[in-house]
Parts: structure tokens; sequence; C-alpha cells
């Protein structure tokens, strides 16, 4: 399939547009959490049970974007996100389904699973054209559109809960809800197929496209560096400490202040959750554009040193101080968005543009790592502290203490991190073949 050409005179930005059609749908799965009690009560399910079509839609997020990454540079844009607009929209009309039937093994399979490749693709889809579009800022272009999947849930909880209410919590209503969410977003996802288009060519005075220059690492070769694998530690390790407290934030806060006088009131929680949501969708366009300014090791010294003090006050003090426990998650939440904006635009730095989406798939097995690992942990903790009779901080203190232990490991990683050997550069076909002319003539 031929990527679409912007014709002569098409603005670069139309494109980020496009690429927030598709990422403000597919952030839907961060309000996956408004379905849960209603599918408990429906279908008679566990908590476990409940989450698991996010969970397995996280997982394959990572997987399909990593296996796929490389599909999305040859196809182009349009064509990952028409395959993510068919699969996360197939994914809600198979869950509305299964919710109809009462089959919630088709819940899981349709939403988890096929959406869950439409989330990895559709993640991905604009990376690397938005950053051939602005190679003087890539980080705040990246910026603004993961910024719409950190958005997409601010939009999807009260539009979902409404339907909820509207429609009915029975299993008739949920799968009357699915079904307009997956109609939904197949209309609003079409306009980014429509609106998206990849940068002319520059041509030589032989008409012929010029070399690629600087930096250029295959994702075959790129997975080869030590550099990848530095910056799939720091990304797995900010995102496993940000992922910890966004999982379980209203009852964090209030068990945190369960024993004060100024208790936190389950709608006072609700609303520290909805002001996290907000910190990470600000955090991506915030910091991603400010790593253009100070560089991207500079960026992620922030996140991780900054975000392991945070924890430690929160550890110190938190429950002494309410605002200084909102102030501290908030920057870790903002932390947390922003590390996810900036990585692409860092990948770029490193291994230049020519297969920066297929690298960015790849790393993104680091998110999936940490989807299962920042939960497990703080609830794993949270559990164990209360059989042994521990309640309020706590249940959090060694949890907490963990997080910084996880955040100078990134810290450490990011450091280690150094301009890529040029063993590892890609050679174009054009000047690889003078390349062996010139030796098959010395030889000569």
């Amino acid at each position: 399939m031929t990527p679409p050409i912007a014709p002569p005179g098409w603005s670069r930005w139309l494109v980020p547009p496009a690429a927030l059609s598709v990422h403000l749908s597919i952030g839907q799965a961060y309000a996956w959490s408004v379905f849960k009690p209603p599918l408990e009560s429906a279908l008679d399910l566990t908590g476990t049970q409940s989450a698991l079509p996010f969970q397995l839609g996280i997982v394959m997020l990572g997987l399909s974007a990593a296996f796929g990454g490389t599909l999305v540079e040859r196809n182009g844009p349009r064509w990952a996100m028409t395959v993510a607009l068919i699969c996360f929209s197939s994914g809600f009309l198979l869950a509305s389904l299964g919710a109809a039937t009462e089959q919630y093994w088709l819940i899981v399979f349709g939403y988890g699973f096929v959406g869950g490749v439409g989330l990895g693709i559709g993640y991905i889809s604009p990376v690397s054209t938005l950053i051939k579009w602005f190679p003087d800022r890539p980080g705040m272009a990246t910026g603004i559109a993961i910024m719409g999947f950190g958005g997409g849930a601010l939009i999807a909880s009260p539009w979902s809960a409404q339907m909820i209410e509207s429609f009915g919590a029975d299993s008739g209503g949920i799968a009357l809800a699915f079904l307009v969410h997956g109609l939904t977003y197949a209309v609003f996802m079409s306009l980014g197929v429509l609106l998206v288009r990849v940068p002319r060519p520059k041509e030589t005075a032989d008409g012929k496209p010029p070399e690629l220059t600087g930096v250029q690492v295959s994702a075959q070769q790129a997975i080869r560096t030590p550099q990848f694998w530095c910056l799939w530690v720091v990304l797995c390790m900010n995102v496993t400490a940000g992922i910890g407290i966004l999982e379980k934030a209203a009852p964090m806060i209030t068990d945190f202040f369960a024993d004060t006088s100024t208790p936190v009131s389950v709608s006072a929680a609700a609303g520290f959750v909805a002001l996290l949501s907000a910190a990470n969708m600000a955090g991506r366009i915030g910091w991603s554009s400010t790593s253009d300014l100070i560089g991207r090791k500079n960026i992620y010294r922030l996140y991780l040193g900054a975000g392991a003090v945070m924890y430690l006050l929160i550890v110190a003090f938190g429950d002494s101080s309410k605002p200084l426990f909102i102030l501290c998650a908030l920057v870790i939440l903002s932390f947390y968005g922003g590390g996810f904006a900036t990585i692409p635009a860092y990948l770029k730095d490193l291994f230049g543009t020519y297969q920066v989406g297929a690298i960015h798939g790849r790393l993104l097995t680091a998110w999936s790592t940490a989807g299962v690992l920042g939960p497990l942990i703080v609830n794993w903790v949270a559990d164990s502290q209360e059989s042994a009779g521990r309640s309020g901080p706590g249940l959090y203190g060694l949890s907490l203490t963990i997080m910084i232990g996880l955040l100078i490991v990134g810290f450490v990683a990011n450091e280690l991190v150094r301009p890529v050997d040029p063993r590892h550069h890609h050679i174009p076909a054009q000047r690889k073949a003078s390349d062996d002319s010139s030796v098959e003539q010395q030889s000569a």
C-alpha cells in the first residue's frame, strides 16, 4: 500500500489532528473501570475477572506494536490507522455481542485481544510520520498525539457512565453501550484515516530521492544495541512507578488519610483520580515539548530523579499533609505521561528516522511488562501488609519504597545511554553499491 503523499502547500499542522483522532479514541482503554461494576453485577464476575479485558488489551498493545511496527513503517500511517480502526471498533462490536449473549469470553476476546491489536497499531501509527513532519520539534509533535491517549479517558469516562445510566446496567444495556462505542469510534477514527499525509520526498538533481543522512539504524539492528535495552529499562521503570499510583489512586488517598481529622470522601477520591488523569495528559505535551529545549537525557533525569524524590516525600510526610500528597502524586503522573510522549523523540535522536516507528513498537513491550508489574507490586504488598494487621499509610510504605528503587535503576540506565556505535548504522542500498564497486576497483 502506497502511503498518501501530501500535495504541494499541504500544512503540516493538519497531521497532529489526524493523529489525535486515533489517540483520543484508543485512549478509551483508560476508562475501562467504568464498565467493571456493571459487568460484575450483570455477569456475576469477580474484580479480577472484570479486569481481564483491560489487562489483555495492554498486553496485546505491546505485542502488536512490537510485531506490527515494521509493517507500519512499510505501509504507512493510513494503512496503520485503517487497521487500528477496524480492530478497535470490531473489538467493541464483539464485546457487545458477548454482553448481549452473556458470553464473557467473547468480551475478553473482542475488547482484549482484537481491540488490543487496534490499540497497539493505532498507538504507533502516527509516530514516525509526525517526526518526519516536525524534525525541528519532534518532542512537541509526538507529545500532541500521545497526549490524546492520556486524555481519551477524560472524554470516555463520563460518556460511558452516562450511557450505562441511560441504557441500564444489565447485560442488554452494557451491550448497547459497547455497540455505540464501536460505531462512534469508527466514524471518529476515519477522520484521521482520511486526513493523514506523509511529507513529499525531496529529490536530487537526477530526480532520485536523496540518501538518508546522519545516524540511521534499522529496527532489526536497533534491538542489538545496548542503547535500545537501556531505554527499555528506562521506560519500564518510569511506567511501573507511575501506573502503581494510577491503578490504586482512589483507595490509596483514602487509606492515607483515613485516621486523620480530614478523611477523604468517595467523591473527593474520584476527583483526585480525575486530577491525576489531567496531570498525565498535561505532562505528555508539556514535558515532551520541554525536551526539545533541554534534551532527552536531561528530561529523563528529571522524570526519574525528581520522581524518586516525590515518592520519598510521600513515604516520609504524605499522611501529614494532604496538599503535599496530592502535589507529589500529580508530579509523578505528569512524569509518567511525559515519559510516554518523549520516548519516540529519544529514539529518533539515537537511531534516526529510518525505522523509528518500528523501533518504538518494539520498545513498547516495556509498557506491557510495566502494566503487569506496577499493579502487581502495589496490590501484592498492600494485601500482605493488611494480612499482617497494618492499615492506612502502612499498607503502601514498602511498595512506594520499591518504586523509589525502580526509578533509581531507570536513572542509572539513562546515564548509560551513549551514541550508537557506527557498526550498527544502516547503509542505504545506493551508497552500499557504490562502496562495493569502490572496493572491487581497489582490489583490481
